[in-house]
Order: structure tokens, then sequence, then C-alpha cells
């Protein structure tokens, strides 16, 4: 296939050599300093594919760090410097240069801004992650009306809002085996990591742990759309050392803020894509104690890795299992189902069987105007003999 450069065999699987184009949101740097799944997602992704031998331009803010080629959308990270509102119209530049830019794949992790510029070049192999929720009405309008443009689920459960979408294959999320260290032995407390919001519920999690008689670390950024929630929610309910709030951490502390919990509590209350948290706490040999909400039944194996419960009372009665789960089991099953290796490999297959969807379109339409030459042509010499014909008869 001429759109292909080269070839090389990588550890983990042999594929065509391809240059792509992996857009990011600015909202954060690539990978991020503190909070944000999606880019640190994206960061994982873009290095095992340049490591793989593929050529990747990352669309990001400036100061994002790969070692594939950056395209800066902005100078800095809009989050912890201020900007998000013009976050989506910054935007369209990137996606405007990547559809410019003769890759062999264009991988678009920003949603519904991306669906127009793939319908406008339809011989653009593309894919679009969906990272967020998808349960917005409001929304699906827009959704419907590009149903053509090849979509990733990030979970089985994420599809459900919108079944009639062109879904292309649904890949979880890896992470690098060496990301975060396993802990053998745990500790004596609860954590939540993450995001302080309604929908992420760490409400219930400190009165699961009160109930439990164990103490409770919050790790977690408070947003400026959260903040209310957090001054009348959250703030009253702390009480250190039993429950106790240490903000935001960096991918450095994880290993140690995870691996030493006992558990982590994800009591969520709304239709979680992913949670990336959930995989990061299993890579550090911590069970996972999580509600029936999206895509959790898909990470957590109830009584494998951890416990799916629904009622206060069920979940004090999980914290009390927990200790009695192995900790190497839940570190093996990161490492089967949730490795970059496994999520590298999906995206691979999925490039090229995009890439040659296209070709043989483009094959079948060559094919179509050939017919449709050869037969006008036909029409053509069948006319000119008619008219030949009757000249001579006349």
């Amino acid at each position: 296939m001429d759109r292909l450069v080269g070839a090389f065999s990588s550890q983990t699987r042999s594929t065509a050599r391809l240059r792509i184009a992996q857009l990011a949101p600015l909202y954060e740097r690539v990978p991020p300093q503190l909070y944000g799944g999606t880019e640190r997602v994206v960061s994982y992704l873009t290095e095992e594919l340049v490591r793989r031998g593929h050529e990747v331009t990352l669309f990001a803010s400036g100061d994002s760090k790969t070692s594939g080629r950056l395209k800066a959308g902005c100078p800095r990270a809009l989050r912890l410097h201020g900007g998000v509102e013009t976050a989506a119209a910054l935007q369209l530049p990137m996606l405007t240069d990547a559809y410019a830019g003769g890759f062999d794949v264009v991988h678009s992790h920003l949603d519904y801004w991306t669906f127009p510029f793939a319908e406008l070049k339809p011989e653009q192999a593309t894919v679009c992650t969906m990272h967020g929720r998808l349960d917005v009405p409001s929304l699906h309008p827009i959704y419907r009306h590009y149903r053509r443009t090849p979509l990733v689920s990030i979970s089985h459960a994420q599809r459900a809002p919108l079944p009639g979408m062109n879904w292309a294959a649904t890949i979880y999320h890896g992470l690098p085996l060496d990301s975060l260290r396993f802990n053998a032995r745990g500790g004596e407390y609860l954590a939540f990591v993450g995001r302080i919001s309604f929908e992420k519920r760490p409400d219930i999690a400190i009165e699961v742990a009160r109930r439990a008689g164990i103490p409770f670390k919050l790790a977690a950024k408070v947003d400026a759309v959260d903040r209310e929630y957090f001054e009348a929610v959250i703030k009253p309910r702390l009480a250190p050392p039993d429950v106790e709030y240490i903000g935001e951490i960096n991918e450095h502390e994880k290993s140690e803020f995870l691996g030493n919990a006992l558990a982590l509590l994800f009591t969520i209350d709304w239709p979680e894509p992913f949670g990336l948290a959930m995989i990061e706490a299993l890579a550090c040999g911590t069970p996972v104690i999580t509600r029936r909400c999206g895509s959790t039944p898909e990470i957590v194996r109830s009584g494998h890795n951890g416990f799916i419960a629904n009622s206060v009372d069920e979940l004090v009665a999980a914290v009390h299992r927990a200790a009695g789960l192995s900790r190497e089991a839940c570190r093996r099953d990161f490492e089967e189902r949730f490795s970059i290796a496994r999520m590298a490999d999906n995206y691979e297959r999925l490039y090229e069987r995009l890439i040659a969807q296209i070709a043989q379109r483009d094959n079948e339409d060559r094919v179509s105007v050939a017919g449709e030459a050869e037969e006008e042509a036909g029409v053509e010499i069948a006319k000119a003999a008619a008219l030949s014909a009757g000249t001579e008869s006349g």
C-alpha cells in the first residue's frame, strides 16, 4: 500500500510503520503534571507507538513532553495557567493542520470537534477515542448527524446511550508495567484519588470509611465548578487524621499513596466511561471497592481484584473483606488486561483495518468509474455504428 512508509518488528507484534497524528485536549499538558486521565493515556500511547517505530506527531499544549514530534496548539496547558474558555476554539487549528498533514491515520481525542473534518475528508483514515460520558441528550443530535466517523469506546458500557454510532472497537486503557510500583503488603487506610465532584461521591466514601472504622485519605483536585460541593459537603466532613484531604498528587506520588492503601474506594454515582484510578490501584496491588455504575463491572471482578457493592452497608462489608484478597492477583490482573502493550496492539490493529477499508473503497470507486466509462464508450460506439449504417443505406 503506497501510503505506508516501510516496515519494522516490535517486541509485541509486527506491523507496517505509519505516520500517525495524535490530537490531545489542551486543558492539561501531555503527560499531565497532576490530574488528567485523558492526557496521561494519550502520552502512554504516543510513547509506545514511537517506541514501536511509528512516526507520531502529537498535537497538544506547548509544554507537553514527547519522544515524537510535538506540534503545539497553545504555549501552555490551560487549566493550570488560565484560558480554559478558549480551549475548544484552539483545537480547530490543530484539527486543520492534522487533516492537511498527509498522515496515514488521524487519531483524535477531541470528541465531536473532529467529526466535521472526518466527514469532509473521508479519504483520511480517522478514529476518535471517546473519553467522556455520552449520556447528555442535548448533544445527541450532533453525534447522530455524524454517524459515519469511526469511534472507539473505552468500555462497552460507554456505548449504551448511543448504540447507533459507528463503533469500530472497544479498547481499554493501559499503563506501562513500570509506571507504578507493586506493594505486596498494602497499608491500613482507605484511598480516594482523582477529582472531587458530586458524581464521584467522595461523601459516600467518607461515610463508608467512618462506619468501617478505618482512616481515609483523599488525593484529588477540586475544579472551580465543584468548589461549592467541596466547601458545603466534603470540607465539613474532614477530620484529620481519620478523614484527611491531601490535595492533588503527581504521578510519582501515586505509587506510595495507592500502594500503601488497604483498598481504593471508587464510590461513583454516574456512568463512568472507564476509571483510570481503578487500574492504577490494581497496578500497585491494591483492590478496588466500587459501585455498579458504568464501566466498573468490566474492570472489577468481585471477589478477585476487589468488590462491587451498592448500599453503604454492603460497601462497609466489602472493606472488611478487602484484606483477604490477594494483592498479587490484583497486580497480575492489571498486567494481563490493562498494559500499554495490549492497548497499543489493539490500536495498531484498528489503524491497519481503517487504512485497508479506505484503500478497498478507493479501489472499488476506481473500478466503478472504469466500468461506467467503458459502458459509456460502448454506447457511443453503438451510436456511431447505427449512424454509419443509416448513412450507408441512404
